[in-house]
């Protein structure tokens, strides 16, 4: 006895992406009730990418930040810890669209970066300009530390 089944291309990618985020310690985005007229995005955690870059006055980090509002991210410092965080807001508005594949992240976000004994930290600025956040963070000459004799009496 053969059993038919309908192929569904759509259900044969979601087995193969949950196959490589398993592999790499990543879960994709899921739709809740998918294919019902109530499907809603289960919004996940998501790590924006960064790029760390070191010139002789400063580091520049670059993080992409696609559909993130300015006033969605905060940049702190705190023992020596520099912290970018924030959200990416999933569009609420649905009206008729049946989604098939969403892969997008969403959601809240951190990034956390300890910083080097070079760095002025009352110095760092930020600027976030078509979906990419740059925080500068300039250098501070070292000084070089000498050794002290204490004298034995």
């Amino acid at each position: 006895m053969k059993i038919i089944t309908n192929w569904d291309p759509f259900r044969e990618l979601d087995s193969f992406q949950n196959r490589l985020a398993n592999m790499f310690g990543s879960e994709p985005a899921k739709l809740q009730n998918p294919g019902t007229a109530g499907q809603e995005l289960a919004i996940e955690n998501w790590r924006p990418l960064v790029d760390i870059v070191e010139d002789e006055k400063e580091f520049v980090i670059a993080a992409e930040l696609p559909q993130v509002l300015k006033e969605d991210v905060k940049i702190t410092v705190e023992d020596g810890i520099l912290v970018i965080s924030g959200e990416r807001k999933v569009e609420k508005e649905v009206n008729g669209k049946k989604y098939h594949r969403v892969e997008r992240s969403y959601g809240n976000f951190q990034r956390s970066f300890t910083l080097a004994d070079n760095i002025d930290a009352k110095q760092i600025k930020a600027e976030h300009k078509d979906g990419l956040l740059k925080v500068h963070l300039p250098k501070i000459e070292k000084t070089e530390k000498k050794a002290l004799e204490v004298k034995v009496s």
